[in-house]
């Protein structure tokens, strides 16, 4: 399992991440461009102690992560046999509770601000979503990560 970060804006959700990764012994990536500096500095004062617990690839962009995917899969990133992209999206179709999760999956969370682009929609192989109130939009980006973390961790344990 592992949790990536599609260009995030604010750095006290990439600690809060960096923490739940810690917490929960998974990987997590962080595709940049960010909406903040992260420098190492930032990295040390935003994750606290938890930075060392965790394994954290960075990546330059998108490109760079679909071909790091396909290099690792051996084949396209719609095809890969080590783990699907699962998008959360408040624009998906599929509720997280119908959603069977694979011990190998990669957990896609979008900017805080405006998601992801249409074309990660379409890269990615599953798109999910978490119920919430229709009278509210979303929810904390860590938040969502932690309760599709928790959920896929349960299903595949």
């Amino acid at each position: 399992m592992k949790i990536v970060l599609y260009q995030p804006d604010i750095a006290q959700n990439l600690g809060a991440a960096m923490r739940l990764c810690a917490c929960f012994d998974v990987s997590l990536a962080v595709i940049e461009p960010c909406g903040f500096p992260l420098t190492n500095k930032a990295l040390r004062r935003t994750a606290m102690d938890y930075a060392a617990n965790i394994e954290l690839i960075r990546y330059k962009n998108w490109e760079e992560f679909v071909d790091s995917q396909a290099k690792q899969g051996g084949r396209t990133p719609r095809a890969l046999p080590r783990g699907r992209i699962v998008l959360l999206s408040t624009k998906a179709s599929t509720d997280i509770t119908d959603f069977e999760f694979r011990a190998n999956d990669i957990l896609l969370f979008g900017q805080e601000s405006a998601g992801v682009p249409e074309e990660v929609h379409q890269a990615s192989h599953e798109r999910i979503y978490i119920p919430i109130s229709k009278n509210t939009r979303s929810l904390n980006l860590v938040s969502s990560a932690s309760i599709a973390l928790f959920e896929a961790l349960r299903q595949t344990a």
